[in-house]
């Protein structure tokens, strides 16, 4: 199932898809990000997990635009703890380099040890990296 998730203006900020080939959830990030739709968005696709029945995520931020600092301590403290009782163990954040929202990406993964967290430039590397995950 597909689901998108629109800001106050009727933008999508959001689009969280059941990859039932891979057995993961593919989320994909657009536009600036406020706390609220940061909230909204990791709420979305965790609970898609838990229901799926899986344990893999391909997040990708490469259009989000700017940082996202603002909700760290939110991810880290607060969702990272729900994902992986949801069942999360392995996430593959597909970033553009040197971007601002890289840079919270990078923040992100240093702290992060809830599960497991890959970074990545290339969606295809994400993938076969998840993929191997699957395998496990």
């Amino acid at each position: 199932m597909k689901q998108e998730l629109k800001s106050s203006l009727g933008r999508p900020y959001i689009t969280v898809e059941d990859d039932t080939v891979n057995r993961w959830i593919a989320v994909d990030w657009v536009g600036y990000l406020t706390a609220e739709s940061i909230k909204a968005g990791a709420h979305a696709y965790t609970t898609a997990l838990a229901e799926a029945g899986f344990y893999c995520v391909l997040n990708d931020t490469r259009k989000v635009i700017g940082p996202w600092d603002h909700s760290l301590e939110w991810v880290l403290n607060e969702w990272a703890p729900n994902a992986a009782a949801a069942g999360l163990r392995y996430f593959a954040m597909v970033t553009t380099p040197d971007s601002l929202a890289d840079e919270s990406a990078q923040a992100f993964y240093a702290q992060l040890k809830a599960f497991e967290v890959k970074m990545f430039s290339d969606e295809q590397a994400a993938m076969q990296w998840l993929r191997q995950c699957n395998a496990r």
